[in-house]
């Protein structure tokens, strides 16, 4: 029996709510550009996620709500849209074909991200992972092209599948206010107390820059 979107969410809600003591805040240098999932995301609004939480815990979240929607969509698609349904299996088959393939199984809280990090101005990396996955993917034989009259074709139901979107993501929004308070309680628990503790760590390094111990 197919589950409900109120279930699919609550679901999605309890495995992040699961996995939220887990969170430790990153050590690693900070992103040098927004994520386009999690920033002034709607969902996250919704789920009473401020936009000063650490980006980690949002992407959790969003990651998770994000994939609901982008499985009813494909339902969607699979019943209404067979331009669009060929076009994503052709995708997907030229995917399989791939020696390597990084981005698959990863974790809800990885989902997304970029494969490598940021570099060090001046210091470009030997290799990347990135790098990897494109001589990948240029060794897959490209698609073949398509008249202009199946491209109109295709855009109007690429069209259709946003607007499928956006609805299941309105619906998503409005169920998530149910689970707002208990997303905020988690937030405040586990999240909140790491984070006051780093600025009070960072205060006192800023107070007391040199070690007494090293004075003589």
């Amino acid at each position: 029996m197919e589950r409900s979107l109120d279930t699919r969410v609550s679901q999605a809600v309890d495995a992040w709510l699961r996995w939220l003591p887990k969170w430790e805040p990153a050590t690693h240098r900070g992103r040098r550009s927004p994520c386009a999932r999690c920033y002034r995301s709607p969902l996250l609004r919704a789920a009473g996620i401020h936009d000063d939480t650490p980006h980690g815990v949002q992407h959790g979240l969003s990651t998770r709500l994000k994939t609901i929607i982008d499985q009813r969509v494909s339902e969607y698609t699979e019943q209404n849209l067979p331009l669009l349904k060929a076009e994503l299996d052709a995708q997907a088959a030229r995917n399989t074909a791939r020696s390597y393939r990084p981005r698959e199984h990863l974790e809800p809280e990885f989902e997304g991200l970029p494969l490598d990090p940021e570099p060090d101005p001046g210091a470009p990396f030997l290799f990347t992972i990135a790098g990897f996955e494109e001589e990948a993917a240029r060794e897959t034989p490209p698609p073949p092209p398509l008249s202009e009259e199946a491209k109109q074709a295709l855009r109007r139901e690429v069209a259709l599948a946003d607007e499928h979107a956006n609805l299941i993501g309105r619906e998503v929004c409005a169920i998530l206010a149910h689970h707002r308070d208990r997303i905020r309680a988690a937030v405040s628990e586990f999240v909140e107390p790491q984070i006051d503790a780093l600025l009070a760590e960072l205060t006192s390094s800023l107070d007391a820059p040199f070690d007494p111990r090293d004075s003589s």
